[in-house]
Protein backbone atom coordinates (compact mmCIF):
# COMPACT_ATOMS: atom_id res chain seq x y z
CA UNK A 1 0.00 0.00 0.00
CA UNK A 2 1.24 3.66 -0.82
CA UNK A 3 -1.06 5.57 1.49
CA UNK A 4 -0.27 5.06 5.52
CA UNK A 5 -2.49 6.65 8.63
CA UNK A 6 0.08 8.32 10.57
CA UNK A 7 -2.09 8.48 13.75
CA UNK A 8 -0.67 10.69 16.44
CA UNK A 9 -3.44 9.43 19.01
CA UNK A 10 -6.58 10.69 20.66
CA UNK A 11 -7.12 14.13 22.96
CA UNK A 12 -9.44 16.47 24.32
CA UNK A 13 -10.03 19.70 23.75
CA UNK A 14 -12.25 22.57 25.88
CA UNK A 15 -12.60 26.39 25.24
CA UNK A 16 -9.17 27.00 26.13
CA UNK A 17 -7.96 25.11 23.15
CA UNK A 18 -5.51 23.20 25.11
CA UNK A 19 -4.73 19.37 23.09
CA UNK A 20 -4.50 17.01 26.05
CA UNK A 21 -3.93 13.29 25.37
CA UNK A 22 -6.98 11.20 25.94
CA UNK A 23 -6.86 7.34 26.41
CA UNK A 24 -9.82 5.95 25.67
CA UNK A 25 -9.12 3.05 27.42
CA UNK A 26 -8.36 4.51 30.83
CA UNK A 27 -9.52 8.15 30.91
CA UNK A 28 -13.18 8.81 31.45
CA UNK A 29 -14.90 11.52 29.85
CA UNK A 30 -16.74 12.67 32.48
CA UNK A 31 -13.44 13.95 34.21
CA UNK A 32 -13.26 16.59 31.27
CA UNK A 33 -16.35 18.29 31.12
CA UNK A 34 -16.79 20.73 28.66
CA UNK A 35 -14.07 19.17 26.15
CA UNK A 36 -14.55 17.64 22.88
CA UNK A 37 -12.90 14.41 22.13
CA UNK A 38 -10.68 14.00 18.41
CA UNK A 39 -7.99 12.17 17.02
CA UNK A 40 -5.32 12.92 15.01
CA UNK A 41 -4.45 11.08 11.82
CA UNK A 42 -1.69 12.61 9.13
CA UNK A 43 -1.46 11.18 6.08
CA UNK A 44 1.81 9.49 4.24
CA UNK A 45 1.27 9.29 0.61
CA UNK A 46 4.14 7.51 -1.69
CA UNK A 47 3.46 8.44 -5.59
CA UNK A 48 5.67 7.89 -8.60
CA UNK A 49 7.05 11.60 -7.88
CA UNK A 50 7.33 12.24 -4.35
CA UNK A 51 6.79 11.65 -1.06
CA UNK A 52 3.87 12.99 0.33
CA UNK A 53 2.67 14.51 3.85
CA UNK A 54 -0.80 15.48 4.26
CA UNK A 55 -1.35 17.95 7.23
CA UNK A 56 1.12 17.65 10.13
CA UNK A 57 -0.52 17.17 13.68
CA UNK A 58 -0.05 18.62 16.95
CA UNK A 59 3.44 18.12 17.40
CA UNK A 60 4.09 15.81 20.20
CA UNK A 61 6.64 14.09 21.16
CA UNK A 62 7.76 10.36 22.53
CA UNK A 63 9.35 9.46 25.56
CA UNK A 64 12.76 9.76 24.14
CA UNK A 65 11.81 13.42 22.83
CA UNK A 66 11.60 12.63 19.12
CA UNK A 67 8.58 14.29 17.39
CA UNK A 68 6.22 11.24 16.90
CA UNK A 69 5.19 12.53 13.10
CA UNK A 70 8.94 11.64 12.21
CA UNK A 71 8.69 8.44 14.40
CA UNK A 72 5.38 7.11 12.81
CA UNK A 73 7.05 8.20 8.97
CA UNK A 74 10.40 5.10 9.99
CA UNK A 75 7.77 3.03 11.22
CA UNK A 76 6.34 3.38 7.20
CA UNK A 77 9.42 2.32 6.03
CA UNK A 78 10.62 6.08 5.10
CA UNK A 79 12.75 8.86 6.68
CA UNK A 80 11.59 12.48 7.47
CA UNK A 81 14.28 13.19 5.46
CA UNK A 82 12.52 11.87 1.98
CA UNK A 83 9.34 14.11 2.30
CA UNK A 84 9.27 16.08 -0.35
CA UNK A 85 5.85 17.93 -0.37
CA UNK A 86 3.52 18.73 2.29
CA UNK A 87 -0.23 19.49 1.65
CA UNK A 88 -1.76 21.39 4.21
CA UNK A 89 -5.84 22.15 4.09
CA UNK A 90 -5.84 24.49 6.45
CA UNK A 91 -3.24 25.59 9.44
CA UNK A 92 -5.36 25.37 12.76
CA UNK A 93 -2.56 24.41 15.44
CA UNK A 94 -4.27 20.40 15.16
CA UNK A 95 -2.62 20.35 11.60
CA UNK A 96 0.24 22.27 11.83
CA UNK A 97 2.13 21.51 15.15
CA UNK A 98 3.54 19.02 13.59
CA UNK A 99 5.37 21.24 11.50
CA UNK A 100 8.35 22.86 13.58
CA UNK A 101 10.12 20.39 16.40
CA UNK A 102 11.53 22.28 19.20
CA UNK A 103 15.23 21.62 20.11
CA UNK A 104 17.35 23.13 22.56
CA UNK A 105 14.98 25.60 23.47
CA UNK A 106 15.10 27.11 19.28
CA UNK A 107 11.92 26.30 17.10
CA UNK A 108 12.95 24.41 13.71
CA UNK A 109 11.03 23.48 10.51
CA UNK A 110 10.38 19.23 11.02
CA UNK A 111 10.67 19.39 7.18
CA UNK A 112 13.30 21.98 6.04
CA UNK A 113 14.13 20.39 2.22
CA UNK A 114 10.07 19.89 1.75
CA UNK A 115 7.98 22.12 0.12
CA UNK A 116 4.91 23.50 1.74
CA UNK A 117 1.93 24.09 -0.49
CA UNK A 118 -0.87 26.60 0.89
CA UNK A 119 -3.60 28.41 0.24
CA UNK A 120 -2.72 32.11 0.12
CA UNK A 121 -5.81 33.43 1.86
CA UNK A 122 -5.49 30.71 4.85
CA UNK A 123 -1.30 31.84 5.16
CA UNK A 124 -2.37 35.43 5.66
CA UNK A 125 -5.53 34.74 7.54
CA UNK A 126 -2.67 32.67 9.87
CA UNK A 127 -0.95 35.43 10.52
CA UNK A 128 -3.73 38.13 11.09
CA UNK A 129 -4.04 37.27 15.06
CA UNK A 130 -7.63 37.04 14.54
CA UNK A 131 -8.07 33.65 15.75
CA UNK A 132 -6.30 31.14 18.54
CA UNK A 133 -7.02 28.60 16.65
CA UNK A 134 -3.72 29.53 14.85
CA UNK A 135 0.00 29.54 16.20
CA UNK A 136 1.59 32.21 14.63
CA UNK A 137 5.27 31.47 15.67
CA UNK A 138 5.10 28.22 13.71
CA UNK A 139 4.77 30.33 10.57
CA UNK A 140 7.21 32.80 11.14
CA UNK A 141 9.71 29.84 11.56
CA UNK A 142 8.27 28.33 7.76
CA UNK A 143 8.58 31.88 5.97
CA UNK A 144 12.22 31.64 7.36
CA UNK A 145 13.35 28.57 6.91
CA UNK A 146 11.21 26.59 3.95
CA UNK A 147 9.85 26.27 0.48
CA UNK A 148 5.84 27.64 1.32
CA UNK A 149 4.36 27.97 -1.92
CA UNK A 150 1.01 29.51 -2.06
CA UNK A 151 -1.53 28.62 -4.23
CA UNK A 152 -5.06 30.55 -5.20
CA UNK A 153 -8.35 29.23 -5.28
CA UNK A 154 -9.16 25.96 -7.15
CA UNK A 155 -6.54 24.90 -9.99
CA UNK A 156 -3.90 22.02 -10.73
CA UNK A 157 -0.54 21.51 -8.72
CA UNK A 158 1.78 19.48 -10.67
CA UNK A 159 1.96 15.50 -11.38
CA UNK A 160 -1.59 14.31 -11.02
CA UNK A 161 -2.63 16.56 -7.81
CA UNK A 162 -5.28 19.26 -8.16
CA UNK A 163 -6.55 21.47 -5.12
CA UNK A 164 -9.97 22.98 -4.31
CA UNK A 165 -10.55 26.18 -2.14
CA UNK A 166 -13.70 24.90 -0.43
CA UNK A 167 -14.08 26.85 2.56
CA UNK A 168 -16.71 25.20 5.02
CA UNK A 169 -14.73 24.32 8.16
CA UNK A 170 -12.86 28.18 7.73
CA UNK A 171 -12.49 30.75 5.11
CA UNK A 172 -9.57 29.12 3.12
CA UNK A 173 -9.94 25.92 3.62
CA UNK A 174 -8.57 23.29 0.12
CA UNK A 175 -9.29 19.64 -0.54
CA UNK A 176 -7.05 17.57 -2.92
CA UNK A 177 -6.93 14.71 -4.81
CA UNK A 178 -3.78 12.95 -6.06
CA UNK A 179 -3.68 10.67 -8.76
CA UNK A 180 -1.06 8.05 -8.71
CA UNK A 181 -0.35 4.84 -10.25
CA UNK A 182 -4.20 4.57 -11.63
CA UNK A 183 -5.84 5.16 -8.18
CA UNK A 184 -7.78 8.54 -6.92
CA UNK A 185 -6.58 9.59 -3.28
CA UNK A 186 -8.75 12.15 -1.72
CA UNK A 187 -7.55 14.49 1.69
CA UNK A 188 -11.10 16.48 2.53
CA UNK A 189 -8.53 17.79 5.52
CA UNK A 190 -11.87 19.51 8.12
CA UNK A 191 -14.37 19.72 5.40
CA UNK A 192 -14.74 15.59 5.38
CA UNK A 193 -12.77 14.36 8.68
CA UNK A 194 -14.58 11.28 9.68
CA UNK A 195 -16.84 8.52 7.95
CA UNK A 196 -19.27 9.51 10.52
CA UNK A 197 -20.18 12.98 9.10
CA UNK A 198 -20.00 11.28 5.81
CA UNK A 199 -22.41 9.11 6.96
CA UNK A 200 -24.85 11.32 9.40
CA UNK A 201 -26.17 14.57 7.91
CA UNK A 202 -25.22 17.45 10.14
CA UNK A 203 -24.36 21.02 10.20
CA UNK A 204 -21.51 20.98 12.74
CA UNK A 205 -21.35 24.21 15.15
CA UNK A 206 -17.83 24.39 15.07
CA UNK A 207 -17.82 25.00 11.57
CA UNK A 208 -17.24 28.16 9.90
CA UNK A 209 -20.28 27.50 7.58
CA UNK A 210 -21.54 24.66 8.75
CA UNK A 211 -24.52 24.21 5.91
CA UNK A 212 -21.91 24.66 3.62
CA UNK A 213 -19.12 22.33 4.61
CA UNK A 214 -22.17 19.56 4.94
CA UNK A 215 -23.33 20.30 1.75
CA UNK A 216 -19.48 19.75 0.43
CA UNK A 217 -19.51 16.32 2.27
CA UNK A 218 -22.34 15.36 0.22
CA UNK A 219 -20.97 16.30 -3.24
CA UNK A 220 -17.58 14.49 -2.36
CA UNK A 221 -19.12 11.48 -0.77
CA UNK A 222 -20.83 10.90 -4.39
CA UNK A 223 -17.75 11.90 -6.18
CA UNK A 224 -15.60 9.34 -4.24
CA UNK A 225 -18.57 6.45 -4.71
CA UNK A 226 -18.63 6.82 -8.45
CA UNK A 227 -15.07 7.46 -9.26
CA UNK A 228 -14.20 4.82 -6.69
CA UNK A 229 -11.66 7.13 -4.54
CA UNK A 230 -9.57 5.94 -1.40
CA UNK A 231 -10.07 8.88 1.31
CA UNK A 232 -7.81 9.61 3.82
CA UNK A 233 -10.02 11.24 6.71
CA UNK A 234 -8.07 13.17 9.51
CA UNK A 235 -9.84 13.15 12.52
CA UNK A 236 -11.00 9.05 12.13
CA UNK A 237 -11.43 7.33 15.27
CA UNK A 238 -10.67 3.89 13.62
CA UNK A 239 -11.57 3.89 9.97
CA UNK A 240 -9.05 6.73 8.54
CA UNK A 241 -8.80 5.56 5.00
CA UNK A 242 -11.52 3.48 3.40
CA UNK A 243 -13.52 4.08 -0.10
CA UNK A 244 -17.38 5.31 -0.20
CA UNK A 245 -20.12 3.56 -1.37
CA UNK A 246 -23.68 4.76 -1.91
CA UNK A 247 -26.50 3.02 -1.67
CA UNK A 248 -29.72 5.18 -1.12
CA UNK A 249 -27.19 6.14 1.72
CA UNK A 250 -23.29 6.48 2.32
CA UNK A 251 -20.67 3.55 3.74
CA UNK A 252 -17.18 3.54 4.06
CA UNK A 253 -15.12 0.17 3.89
CA UNK A 254 -11.60 -0.62 4.35
CA UNK A 255 -9.41 -1.02 1.39
CA UNK A 256 -9.15 -4.83 1.24
CA UNK A 257 -13.22 -5.05 2.41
Amino acid sequence: MNIYALGEGSFSVDSTKKFVPFNPLTDSPTDRKGSIFIHVQPFLLKTEHDLILMDAGLGFKNPNGELMLHDNIRNAGFEPEDVTLILMSHLHYDHTGGLVVERNGRMEPSFPDAEHIIQRGEWEFAFSGKSSSYRQPIFEVLQQSVNVTLVEGSGNFRNGITYELTGGHCPFHQVFKIESAGEIYFFGGDVLPEPEQLIRKFAAKYDFDGKKSMELRERFGKQAAEENWICCFYHAKNLAIGKVTDNNGFSVKTLDS
